[in-house]
């Protein structure tokens, strides 16, 4: 075959909005198009006015999709330093915390509804978002945060669409969900949820991989505060400890203050440094204000603000992430991380400067030794590891393009998933995914199982805005 592999990377957020499903997506695109060998569109969600003022920081918002394209493009090349090749193409998005849950069976439904809800201000996709990229060019697909991008599908299967389908997990969703009012009993539903969500994707298997990399911009500070050290002699970090996460509970903030709480005596005298912005601000702020210790709450900021340069440690008890991402971004740029030993963090026991604990006078000593010390320097080949050059060949690696590119594949119409449906008997996961398909194609059991009321079909606006072709149909 003459022409290029087509990667297709499927993501659930976009610049402005600083998080991981934004960022990491946005890497990844680049880097996979970098050498030329492939090519590779990156699909985000657009979001109409109403919705970017909810969601985007600063009062950030966009006329157009060119326009906050152009704001990307521009962030991404400052921070890379070279022109991507990628192609970006917007889906119509909706703010998933504008609608409150309808269902009344409040004992199916609400652990499905709480996949969501407990993640606020998450954008779900409205319509056939795999329509997006054409069907002759439909041979890989990348799913960031999978469970977001197919739970509320409906349309043709992305196992059909694409010849092959991979699921980035970014999100400990059960985790989440444990945290809330009856979460165990809600957490042993959503598992069972999601195995069926993804049998619908049919995913042969999984990976443990960290697919991820940190912005150069990490590496290259990490790497002048070590040389400005070495030259001038100077103390390369004159800041204690801090953290930064959106500011919810369930993102390590909860862990932290309690840990914080529980040992003032053994960590009297630290001083400690939060930012973020989220929900539970107010209640994070008013639990910091009771502690005997000095810990000083901030608004979020980008992390690689001249701001966070001095700081020498970062604390981060978290168990909700896959992997952390501004875990990754502190040790690039030489900081000492203090983490939990759990399966998370894995990945960032390979670095010297990652300290890890096991219960809290494990979180008191690694604390206090992490303050007392000097971190050292990382390696050229430690660099590497956190790199987006790394991160890229891994993905490439475990995901085995190369082979699928070789392999003929089939492609069926819309139509053929229909009559071929008839006979998804056979095999439970193919039978699930038949009833799955049914149900999200009427609004009412769509909006039963926690669907937001109108993302069947994208509106007019949301068309107009896209340039989508005006819709004659209606929502059922």
């Amino acid at each position: 075959m003459d022409r290029k592999q087509h990667i297709a990377i499927f993501t659930t957020a976009s610049l402005p909005w600083m998080t991981g499903t934004a960022v990491n997506p946005l890497f990844r695109a680049a880097y996979l198009a970098k050498d030329g060998e492939r090519k590779v569109t990156l699909v985000i969600p657009w979001l109409s006015l109403k919705d970017q003022k909810l969601v985007y920081p600063n009062n950030t918002t966009f006329g157009s999709p060119s326009e906050q394209e152009s704001f990307i493009r521009q962030w991404l090349e400052e921070r890379t330093a070279f022109i991507s090749g990628f192609a970006i193409r917007f889906y119509p998005g909706k703010n998933a915390n504008l609608v409150e849950p309808i269902c009344t069976c409040a004992a199916f439904c609400s652990p499905l509804v709480m996949q969501f809800a407990v993640d606020k201000r998450s954008i779900l996709p409205v319509g056939d978002i795999s329509e997006i990229i054409p069907d002759e060019e439909a041979d890989i697909a990348v799913l960031e945060e999978p469970e977001h991008l197919t739970w509320f599908h409906h349309g043709k299967r992305w196992k059909t669409k694409f010849c092959l389908v991979i699921g980035i997990i970014h999100t400990n969703y059960l985790e989440y969900v444990k945290r809330e009012k009856n979460g165990k009993f809600q957490a042993f539903l959503l598992k069972y949820v999601i195995r069926l969500s993804a049998a619908t994707q049919d995913y042969p298997r999984s990976i443990i991989c960290n697919v991820h990399g940190v912005n150069p911009k990490f590496l290259e500070i990490g790497k002048e505060r070590f040389e400005q050290q070495h030259s001038s002699n100077h103390q390369a970090f004159t800041k204690g400890a801090y953290y930064i996460g959106k500011m919810i509970w369930n993102k390590g903030y909860g862990e932290l203050l309690k840990l914080l709480n529980d040992h003032q005596k053994e960590l009297a005298g630290l001083e400690i440094d939060l930012y973020g912005n989220g929900e539970d601000s107010d209640q994070v702020k008013e639990a910091a204000n009771k502690l005997k210790l000095t810990v000083r709450v901030h608004p979020g900021r980008d992390h690689a603000d001249p701001l966070f340069h001095d700081y020498k440690v970062f604390l981060n008890p978290s168990t909700t992430d896959v992997v952390c991402t501004t875990t990754a971004e502190a040790l690039a740029m030489g900081k000492i991380v203090v983490c939990a030993n759990h399966p998370s963090n894995d990945f960032f026991k390979q670095f010297p400067n990652c300290q890890i604990y096991d219960d809290d006078n494990g979180f008191v000593e690694a604390t206090c030794k992490a303050l007392s010390e000097e971190p050292v320097p990382l390696t050229d080949a430690q660099r590497y590891e956190l790199s987006w050059e790394a991160a890229t060949e891994r993905f490439l690696k475990v995901s085995e393009l190369n082979q699928v590119f070789a392999t003929e594949r089939e492609k069926n119409s819309s139509k053929e998933f229909a009559s071929v449906s008839l006979n998804l008997w056979k095999s439970m996961e193919d039978t699930s995914a038949y009833f799955h398909y049914l149900a999200l194609g009427f609004e009412t059991t769509r909006r039963a199982f926690g669907a937001i009321p109108g993302s069947l079909q994208p509106d007019e606006e949301q068309r107009k805005e896209l340039g989508l072709a005006t819709s004659s149909k209606h929502s059922l």
